[in-house]
């Protein structure tokens, strides 16, 4: 059926889940693998899913129906073929990921790529491709012609012009948005607006690791506050060695990434913390830890009769796989906002799922709205 535009768009009602890819990086394949992964698997191979069956929707329903990058080794190449090829570095834990017929086309450069990658060995950075960009009506023109969900945005942290472009991509070919990074979408009022009058949902923004630093910082936060012990003081330090660390070494780069995650933990604090008093962020590169991410947190407070205390946690996680299980679910809350005919920021899964969502809740207010709009939606 063609709309008021005259652009044929596919029933939002089939039962699978056609997403496109914008950046096909660590969490791109991390994801692509976990596709693969579970393809085949029964109920008892469900480790590492939050929901197998999600509202009727299984992991083997999404198709990886197109994919953008700006790196050679990856531009031209099937989607099963450039998830493995550098810089990227994180686990293969699924070696027999079959072609998916998906080419990856060239990307829209803009803000993607910091300058400061440029000067570091070609193994650890992006090598533009020599393509053509796409204009705006050629990245349309794919989403409509793949018939396409879900937009996955996998950009780098900073990418401000590039992700405001494929938001708009989005928002034009009437396909559902997930911003997993830290670029205001679904939390600014303006865009969130645009998307609401669209009809077209959107999830975001910044994805929460299935279990890393942030999801672990507020859990043990709200535990504070609800143990009656007053949290005076806290950091969090994290390092690795993937590219999102190289390219979070431009502090440039940082700010809307140091809002998001410090805003995720104080909005579960009993009482906000002064500036000086909470540290949150990206820490330092290390090279050979490639795609492994290792947090330092701790935590000083007062217990009954003002006695202090404090808590030293270390986390180390593969950062990639542990975005993955989270996007996986992300994809088909998507759809099934798309299925319902629901457009703007989806609240209950952009809370649960998203470190700055429009809307914070608590994780255990959170999940319990996520439960609900899966079963309503069922």
């Amino acid at each position: 059926m063609a709309d008021a535009a005259g652009i044929v768009r596919p029933s939002p009602h089939r039962r699978h889940i056609n997403v496109a890819l914008v950046g096909v990086g660590n969490c791109a394949s991390s994801l692509v693998q976990g596709i693969a992964h579970y393809q085949n698997g029964g109920a008892n191979e469900q480790i590492g899913l939050m929901h197998w069956d999600l509202g009727g929707y299984r992991p083997s329903d999404i198709r990886l129906v197109a994919a953008w990058d700006i790196d050679r080794r990856k531009v031209g190449r099937d989607l099963a073929e450039a998830i493995f090829a550098k810089p990227n570095c994180t686990t293969v834990f699924c070696d027999h990921v079959t072609p998916t017929g998906t080419p990856v086309r060239m990307g829209r450069v803009l803000d993607g790529i910091a300058d400061h990658m440029d000067a570091q060995p070609a193994d650890r950075t992006f090598l533009r491709a020599e393509a053509a960009e796409p204009g705006k009506a050629d990245v349309v023109r794919v989403l409509v012609e793949s018939q396409a969900d879900v937009l996955l945005n996998y950009l780098p942290v900073g990418s401000q012009q590039a992700t405001e472009f494929y938001a708009e991509c989005a928002l034009e070919a009437g396909v559902a948005f997930v911003n997993n990074i830290p670029v205001f979408i679904a939390s600014d009022p303006v865009w969130a607006a645009r998307f609401a009058a669209a009809g077209v949902p959107i999830i975001g923004d910044d994805i929460k690791a299935q279990l890393g630093a942030t999801i672990v910082h507020r859990v043990l936060t709200d535990l504070f506050a609800k143990r009656g012990v007053k949290l005076e003081r806290t950091y969090q330090l994290n390092t690795g060695g993937n590219t999102d660390f190289l390219n979070m070494a431009n502090r440039a780069r940082l700010s809307s990434k140091k809002v998001s995650k410090t805003e995720a933990v104080q909005s579960v604090a009993h009482r906000r913390l002064d500036a000086e008093n909470i540290h949150i962020g990206p820490s330092d590169y290390v090279a050979w830890q490639n795609d492994n991410k290792v947090c330092f947190l701790r935590m000083e407070g007062q217990l009954f009769g003002g006695v202090p205390m404090n808590l030293e946690l270390r986390l180390s996680v593969e950062d990639s796989p542990n975005s993955a299980g989270v996007a996986i679910d992300m994809i088909r809350c998507a759809k099934l906002a798309l299925d319902r005919g629901l457009g703007g920021p989806i609240l209950a899964p952009s809370a649960w799922f998203c470190k700055h969502p429009p809307e914070q809740m608590t994780d255990d207010d959170a999940h319990a709205e996520v439960e609900t709009f899966i079963r309503s939606a069922s």
